[in-house]
Protein backbone atom coordinates (compact mmCIF):
# COMPACT_ATOMS: atom_id res chain seq x y z
CA UNK A 1 0.00 0.00 0.00
CA UNK A 2 1.13 3.55 -0.62
CA UNK A 3 -0.19 6.03 1.39
CA UNK A 4 -0.43 9.71 0.12
CA UNK A 5 1.10 12.39 2.25
CA UNK A 6 -1.42 14.42 2.81
CA UNK A 7 -0.14 18.38 3.72
CA UNK A 8 -0.44 21.48 2.13
CA UNK A 9 3.88 22.14 1.08
CA UNK A 10 5.24 19.27 3.67
CA UNK A 11 4.29 16.54 5.85
CA UNK A 12 4.40 15.90 9.12
CA UNK A 13 7.39 14.25 10.75
CA UNK A 14 7.86 13.11 14.99
CA UNK A 15 8.59 15.20 17.25
CA UNK A 16 11.69 13.90 19.03
CA UNK A 17 10.26 13.46 22.01
CA UNK A 18 6.62 13.99 22.08
CA UNK A 19 5.80 12.11 19.02
CA UNK A 20 3.37 14.39 18.17
CA UNK A 21 2.93 14.86 14.33
CA UNK A 22 4.76 18.53 13.67
CA UNK A 23 4.78 21.18 10.23
CA UNK A 24 9.11 21.92 9.87
CA UNK A 25 9.43 23.36 6.45
CA UNK A 26 9.68 26.92 7.66
CA UNK A 27 11.12 27.47 11.46
CA UNK A 28 12.35 30.76 12.74
CA UNK A 29 15.19 29.85 14.37
CA UNK A 30 18.08 32.01 12.58
CA UNK A 31 20.61 29.50 11.40
CA UNK A 32 23.43 29.30 13.99
CA UNK A 33 27.00 29.80 12.36
CA UNK A 34 30.52 28.66 13.36
CA UNK A 35 31.02 30.74 16.75
CA UNK A 36 34.73 30.60 16.53
CA UNK A 37 35.40 27.98 19.32
CA UNK A 38 38.66 26.71 18.84
CA UNK A 39 39.15 23.15 18.75
CA UNK A 40 41.45 22.97 21.40
CA UNK A 41 38.92 24.41 23.53
CA UNK A 42 35.84 21.86 22.54
CA UNK A 43 38.04 18.72 22.31
CA UNK A 44 39.14 19.12 25.62
CA UNK A 45 39.84 16.10 27.45
CA UNK A 46 37.21 16.42 29.87
CA UNK A 47 34.70 17.14 26.93
CA UNK A 48 35.37 13.73 25.57
CA UNK A 49 33.45 11.09 25.52
CA UNK A 50 36.16 8.71 25.67
CA UNK A 51 34.91 5.46 24.62
CA UNK A 52 33.63 6.86 21.39
CA UNK A 53 37.06 8.87 20.91
CA UNK A 54 39.06 5.65 21.50
CA UNK A 55 36.91 3.58 19.43
CA UNK A 56 37.22 6.11 16.42
CA UNK A 57 40.94 6.51 16.40
CA UNK A 58 41.53 3.01 16.79
CA UNK A 59 39.38 1.14 14.74
CA UNK A 60 40.83 3.12 11.64
CA UNK A 61 44.75 2.28 12.56
CA UNK A 62 43.66 -0.66 13.47
CA UNK A 63 41.66 -1.82 9.78
CA UNK A 64 44.60 0.01 7.67
CA UNK A 65 47.06 -2.37 9.80
CA UNK A 66 45.60 -6.14 9.54
CA UNK A 67 43.94 -5.25 6.23
CA UNK A 68 47.85 -4.14 4.64
CA UNK A 69 49.35 -6.95 7.03
CA UNK A 70 46.79 -9.42 5.65
CA UNK A 71 47.20 -8.42 1.99
CA UNK A 72 50.76 -8.77 2.12
CA UNK A 73 50.86 -12.08 3.36
CA UNK A 74 48.39 -13.94 2.64
CA UNK A 75 45.51 -14.76 -0.32
CA UNK A 76 42.15 -13.43 0.06
CA UNK A 77 39.75 -15.82 -1.17
CA UNK A 78 36.64 -14.99 -3.22
CA UNK A 79 34.01 -15.80 -0.24
CA UNK A 80 35.83 -13.45 1.61
CA UNK A 81 35.40 -10.86 -0.65
CA UNK A 82 31.61 -12.21 -1.02
CA UNK A 83 31.36 -12.05 2.97
CA UNK A 84 33.06 -8.48 2.74
CA UNK A 85 30.44 -6.60 -0.25
CA UNK A 86 27.04 -8.55 2.04
CA UNK A 87 28.76 -6.85 5.32
CA UNK A 88 28.69 -3.78 3.38
CA UNK A 89 25.21 -3.30 1.95
CA UNK A 90 23.54 -5.50 4.90
CA UNK A 91 25.26 -3.11 7.38
CA UNK A 92 24.59 0.26 5.35
CA UNK A 93 20.94 -0.65 4.65
CA UNK A 94 20.31 -1.39 7.94
CA UNK A 95 21.30 2.28 8.85
CA UNK A 96 19.41 4.04 5.62
CA UNK A 97 16.70 1.83 5.08
CA UNK A 98 16.07 0.72 8.47
CA UNK A 99 17.30 3.24 12.11
CA UNK A 100 16.63 6.04 9.34
CA UNK A 101 13.35 5.69 7.05
CA UNK A 102 11.52 3.32 8.89
CA UNK A 103 12.41 3.82 12.91
CA UNK A 104 13.31 7.39 12.85
CA UNK A 105 10.76 8.59 10.19
CA UNK A 106 8.20 6.38 9.82
CA UNK A 107 7.93 5.93 6.38
CA UNK A 108 6.83 3.28 6.24
CA UNK A 109 5.52 0.11 8.00
CA UNK A 110 7.66 -3.03 8.13
CA UNK A 111 7.20 -7.09 8.84
CA UNK A 112 9.11 -7.91 12.20
CA UNK A 113 11.46 -10.02 10.50
CA UNK A 114 12.41 -6.96 8.34
CA UNK A 115 12.42 -5.10 11.69
CA UNK A 116 15.02 -7.57 13.21
CA UNK A 117 17.50 -7.46 10.22
CA UNK A 118 17.91 -4.55 10.43
CA UNK A 119 18.21 -4.23 13.90
CA UNK A 120 20.55 -7.02 14.20
CA UNK A 121 23.01 -5.50 11.01
CA UNK A 122 22.15 -2.28 12.61
CA UNK A 123 23.98 -2.68 15.58
CA UNK A 124 26.79 -4.04 13.94
CA UNK A 125 27.49 -0.38 12.50
CA UNK A 126 28.34 0.36 15.64
CA UNK A 127 26.84 3.05 15.02
CA UNK A 128 24.81 3.17 18.46
CA UNK A 129 21.53 1.28 19.49
CA UNK A 130 18.21 2.32 17.07
CA UNK A 131 16.77 4.07 19.94
CA UNK A 132 19.34 6.53 20.61
CA UNK A 133 19.85 7.13 16.77
CA UNK A 134 16.50 7.72 16.07
CA UNK A 135 16.46 9.87 18.58
CA UNK A 136 19.17 11.96 17.74
CA UNK A 137 17.97 12.06 14.09
CA UNK A 138 14.82 13.41 15.06
CA UNK A 139 15.90 16.12 17.45
CA UNK A 140 18.66 16.70 14.18
CA UNK A 141 15.03 17.46 11.85
CA UNK A 142 13.38 19.14 14.48
CA UNK A 143 16.28 21.90 15.02
CA UNK A 144 18.10 21.31 11.98
CA UNK A 145 21.08 24.02 11.71
CA UNK A 146 20.68 25.35 15.64
CA UNK A 147 22.53 24.83 18.56
CA UNK A 148 20.43 22.21 19.31
CA UNK A 149 21.24 20.11 16.32
CA UNK A 150 23.09 17.49 17.69
CA UNK A 151 25.03 17.58 14.13
CA UNK A 152 24.70 20.94 12.79
CA UNK A 153 26.63 22.29 9.80
CA UNK A 154 27.13 25.28 11.02
CA UNK A 155 29.93 23.96 13.34
CA UNK A 156 31.88 22.83 10.34
CA UNK A 157 32.33 19.62 8.37
CA UNK A 158 34.87 17.80 11.46
CA UNK A 159 31.61 18.38 14.06
CA UNK A 160 28.91 17.52 11.60
CA UNK A 161 30.79 14.78 10.49
CA UNK A 162 32.24 13.13 13.65
CA UNK A 163 33.26 15.32 16.07
CA UNK A 164 30.12 15.59 18.01
CA UNK A 165 30.13 12.08 18.44
CA UNK A 166 33.72 12.66 20.36
CA UNK A 167 31.71 14.63 22.71
CA UNK A 168 29.98 14.17 25.74
CA UNK A 169 26.05 14.41 25.10
CA UNK A 170 24.70 17.33 26.87
CA UNK A 171 23.00 16.32 30.14
CA UNK A 172 19.67 16.94 28.72
CA UNK A 173 18.91 14.53 26.64
CA UNK A 174 20.14 11.51 28.51
CA UNK A 175 17.82 8.82 28.82
CA UNK A 176 14.64 11.28 26.33
CA UNK A 177 13.21 8.77 23.98
CA UNK A 178 10.29 9.19 22.23
CA UNK A 179 7.10 7.34 22.92
CA UNK A 180 6.48 5.54 19.67
CA UNK A 181 9.57 3.32 19.93
CA UNK A 182 10.08 2.78 23.75
CA UNK A 183 6.73 0.61 23.12
CA UNK A 184 8.57 -1.09 20.53
CA UNK A 185 9.82 -4.55 21.90
CA UNK A 186 11.96 -5.70 19.10
CA UNK A 187 13.57 -1.97 19.73
CA UNK A 188 14.20 -1.94 23.37
CA UNK A 189 15.52 -5.45 23.32
CA UNK A 190 18.44 -4.18 20.67
CA UNK A 191 19.25 -1.22 23.15
CA UNK A 192 19.45 -3.34 26.43
CA UNK A 193 21.43 -5.74 24.74
CA UNK A 194 23.91 -3.57 22.53
CA UNK A 195 27.27 -3.88 23.06
CA UNK A 196 27.35 -7.52 23.17
CA UNK A 197 25.20 -7.55 19.82
CA UNK A 198 27.35 -4.75 18.05
CA UNK A 199 30.64 -6.99 18.91
CA UNK A 200 28.78 -10.56 17.74
CA UNK A 201 26.74 -8.85 15.15
CA UNK A 202 30.03 -6.52 13.96
CA UNK A 203 33.26 -8.48 14.27
CA UNK A 204 32.61 -11.88 15.55
CA UNK A 205 29.92 -13.53 13.35
CA UNK A 206 32.14 -12.15 10.00
CA UNK A 207 34.86 -13.63 11.59
CA UNK A 208 32.92 -17.05 12.30
CA UNK A 209 31.69 -17.42 8.81
CA UNK A 210 35.50 -15.88 7.35
CA UNK A 211 36.46 -18.94 9.39
CA UNK A 212 33.95 -21.07 7.47
CA UNK A 213 35.87 -19.89 4.26
CA UNK A 214 39.12 -20.79 5.71
CA UNK A 215 40.87 -17.77 7.69
CA UNK A 216 38.81 -16.00 10.59
CA UNK A 217 41.52 -13.48 10.94
CA UNK A 218 40.38 -12.59 7.30
CA UNK A 219 36.49 -12.18 8.10
CA UNK A 220 37.31 -10.65 11.19
CA UNK A 221 39.15 -7.77 9.48
CA UNK A 222 38.09 -7.50 6.14
CA UNK A 223 33.94 -8.04 6.98
CA UNK A 224 34.59 -7.18 10.38
CA UNK A 225 36.54 -4.49 11.44
CA UNK A 226 37.68 -2.51 7.98
CA UNK A 227 33.52 -2.62 6.63
CA UNK A 228 33.14 -0.87 9.99
CA UNK A 229 35.39 1.96 9.48
CA UNK A 230 34.76 2.38 5.58
CA UNK A 231 30.71 2.07 7.05
CA UNK A 232 31.12 5.05 9.29
CA UNK A 233 32.35 7.23 6.83
CA UNK A 234 30.04 6.45 4.38
CA UNK A 235 26.52 7.33 6.22
CA UNK A 236 29.04 10.52 8.43
CA UNK A 237 28.68 11.99 5.01
CA UNK A 238 24.94 11.97 5.07
CA UNK A 239 25.76 14.37 8.33
CA UNK A 240 28.13 16.39 6.97
CA UNK A 241 28.95 16.55 2.57
CA UNK A 242 24.86 16.09 2.42
CA UNK A 243 24.71 19.73 3.30
CA UNK A 244 27.41 20.99 2.05
CA UNK A 245 27.89 19.52 -1.81
CA UNK A 246 25.15 19.57 -4.08
CA UNK A 247 21.72 22.01 -5.01
CA UNK A 248 18.93 23.43 -3.64
CA UNK A 249 15.97 22.50 -5.44
CA UNK A 250 13.01 22.08 -2.90
CA UNK A 251 13.76 24.45 0.02
CA UNK A 252 16.59 27.05 1.15
CA UNK A 253 14.95 27.08 4.64
CA UNK A 254 17.51 24.57 5.67
CA UNK A 255 21.25 23.52 4.64
CA UNK A 256 20.46 19.93 3.26
CA UNK A 257 21.48 20.09 -0.25
CA UNK A 258 20.91 17.33 -3.12
CA UNK A 259 23.36 15.35 -4.57
CA UNK A 260 23.99 12.02 -6.86
CA UNK A 261 27.63 12.02 -6.66
CA UNK A 262 27.09 11.90 -2.38
CA UNK A 263 24.10 9.54 -3.23
CA UNK A 264 26.48 7.17 -4.51
CA UNK A 265 28.65 7.26 -1.19
CA UNK A 266 25.83 7.42 1.50
CA UNK A 267 23.09 4.38 0.29
CA UNK A 268 20.67 6.76 -1.50
CA UNK A 269 20.78 9.28 0.91
CA UNK A 270 22.34 11.92 -1.30
CA UNK A 271 18.86 13.56 -2.08
CA UNK A 272 19.08 15.31 1.31
CA UNK A 273 17.44 18.42 0.53
CA UNK A 274 14.21 16.45 -0.58
CA UNK A 275 14.19 14.58 2.49
CA UNK A 276 14.66 17.58 4.57
CA UNK A 277 11.58 19.19 2.79
CA UNK A 278 9.18 16.26 2.83
CA UNK A 279 10.95 14.36 5.79
CA UNK A 280 8.24 11.52 5.92
CA UNK A 281 8.68 10.23 2.23
CA UNK A 282 10.03 6.95 1.97
CA UNK A 283 12.52 8.15 -0.92
CA UNK A 284 15.16 10.51 -1.22
CA UNK A 285 15.66 10.57 -5.18
CA UNK A 286 11.84 10.62 -6.81
CA UNK A 287 12.68 10.00 -10.14
CA UNK A 288 13.22 6.95 -11.87
CA UNK A 289 16.69 7.63 -12.30
CA UNK A 290 17.96 8.87 -8.93
CA UNK A 291 20.37 6.52 -6.94
CA UNK A 292 18.45 5.38 -4.37
CA UNK A 293 18.79 1.76 -3.76
CA UNK A 294 17.19 2.31 0.05
CA UNK A 295 14.03 3.62 -1.50
CA UNK A 296 14.63 0.28 -4.12
CA UNK A 297 14.85 -1.85 -1.11
CA UNK A 298 11.77 -0.90 0.46
CA UNK A 299 9.42 -0.99 -2.61
CA UNK A 300 10.82 -4.48 -2.82
CA UNK A 301 9.98 -5.67 0.64
CA UNK A 302 6.10 -3.99 0.10
CA UNK A 303 6.01 -6.36 -3.16
CA UNK A 304 6.96 -9.24 -1.24
CA UNK A 305 4.26 -8.26 1.34
CA UNK A 306 7.53 -7.41 3.84
CA UNK A 307 6.76 -3.26 4.08
CA UNK A 308 3.14 -1.77 3.86
CA UNK A 309 1.91 2.09 4.00
CA UNK A 310 4.41 3.50 2.04
CA UNK A 311 4.44 7.08 2.58
CA UNK A 312 4.90 9.42 -0.47
CA UNK A 313 4.56 13.24 -1.09
CA UNK A 314 1.17 14.50 -3.76
CA UNK A 315 3.60 15.50 -6.61
CA UNK A 316 1.50 18.93 -6.38
CA UNK A 317 3.38 19.50 -3.32
CA UNK A 318 6.63 18.77 -4.48
CA UNK A 319 6.01 20.92 -7.54
CA UNK A 320 5.05 23.74 -5.14
CA UNK A 321 8.46 23.56 -3.49
CA UNK A 322 10.39 23.59 -5.83
CA UNK A 323 8.76 26.38 -7.95
CA UNK A 324 8.78 28.10 -4.01
CA UNK A 325 12.41 27.89 -4.35
CA UNK A 326 12.64 29.19 -8.26
CA UNK A 327 11.02 32.26 -6.98
CA UNK A 328 13.17 33.55 -4.37
CA UNK A 329 15.98 32.81 -7.10
CA UNK A 330 14.35 35.04 -9.58
CA UNK A 331 13.43 37.76 -6.12
CA UNK A 332 16.99 37.79 -5.17
CA UNK A 333 18.02 38.44 -8.46
CA UNK A 334 15.74 41.19 -9.53
CA UNK A 335 15.47 44.94 -8.64
CA UNK A 336 12.65 45.64 -10.36
CA UNK A 337 9.99 46.25 -8.30
CA UNK A 338 7.37 45.26 -10.84
CA UNK A 339 9.02 42.21 -12.06
CA UNK A 340 8.77 41.07 -8.54
CA UNK A 341 5.18 41.53 -8.55
CA UNK A 342 4.13 40.09 -11.47
CA UNK A 343 6.47 36.96 -9.97
CA UNK A 344 4.79 36.79 -6.75
CA UNK A 345 1.04 37.02 -8.60
CA UNK A 346 1.86 34.33 -10.62
CA UNK A 347 3.53 32.21 -7.90
CA UNK A 348 0.09 32.24 -6.36
CA UNK A 349 -1.87 31.63 -9.11
CA UNK A 350 0.38 28.51 -9.39
CA UNK A 351 -0.52 27.76 -5.83
CA UNK A 352 -3.45 27.97 -6.07
CA UNK A 353 -3.96 25.89 -9.19
CA UNK A 354 -1.49 23.20 -7.95
CA UNK A 355 -4.17 22.71 -4.27
CA UNK A 356 -6.97 22.52 -7.28
CA UNK A 357 -5.09 19.75 -8.68
CA UNK A 358 -4.22 17.91 -6.00
CA UNK A 359 -8.50 18.06 -4.83
CA UNK A 360 -9.56 16.86 -7.96
CA UNK A 361 -6.72 14.31 -8.22
CA UNK A 362 -8.27 13.13 -4.74
CA UNK A 363 -11.77 13.41 -6.24
CA UNK A 364 -11.02 11.16 -9.31
CA UNK A 365 -12.25 13.99 -11.54
CA UNK A 366 -10.53 14.07 -14.20
CA UNK A 367 -11.84 16.50 -16.34
CA UNK A 368 -11.46 19.19 -13.88
CA UNK A 369 -7.63 17.81 -13.72
CA UNK A 370 -7.37 18.30 -17.50
CA UNK A 371 -8.37 21.71 -17.62
CA UNK A 372 -6.43 22.66 -14.84
CA UNK A 373 -3.12 21.01 -15.72
CA UNK A 374 -3.54 22.92 -19.12
CA UNK A 375 -3.83 26.26 -16.97
CA UNK A 376 -1.02 25.28 -14.68
CA UNK A 377 0.93 24.53 -17.94
CA UNK A 378 0.67 28.19 -19.43
CA UNK A 379 1.10 29.86 -16.28
CA UNK A 380 4.56 27.64 -15.54
CA UNK A 381 6.12 29.07 -19.13
CA UNK A 382 4.87 32.26 -17.86
CA UNK A 383 6.38 32.20 -14.53
CA UNK A 384 9.51 30.63 -16.31
CA UNK A 385 9.82 33.38 -18.89
CA UNK A 386 9.83 36.42 -16.79
CA UNK A 387 13.51 37.29 -15.69
CA UNK A 388 15.51 40.04 -14.30
CA UNK A 389 16.41 41.82 -17.33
Amino acid sequence: MIILLNSDICPPFYNSFTNEAITACYHEEEVIQTKGVSMNTRYQLKNLNLTNTVFLIVTPILAITLTTYIFLTQTVSMPQYALLIFFYFATGFSITAGYHRLFAHRAYKAHWSVKLFFLLFGAATFQNSCLKWATDHRRHHTNVDTEEDPYNIGEGFFYAHIGWVLLKEKEKYMNQFPKDLVNDKLVMWQHKYYLPLCAFMGLFLPGLIGMAFGSFLQGFVLAGLFRVVFVHHATFFINSLCHMVGSVTYSSEHTAKDSWIMAIFTYGEGYHNFHHTFQTDYRNGIKWFHFDPSKWIIWTLSKLGLAKNLKITAVEDIELAKLQVQMEKKLVSSENGGLNDRLVTIFEQLRTNLMEQKRSRRLGDSDTLGQLCQQYSYLLDHFRNLSPA
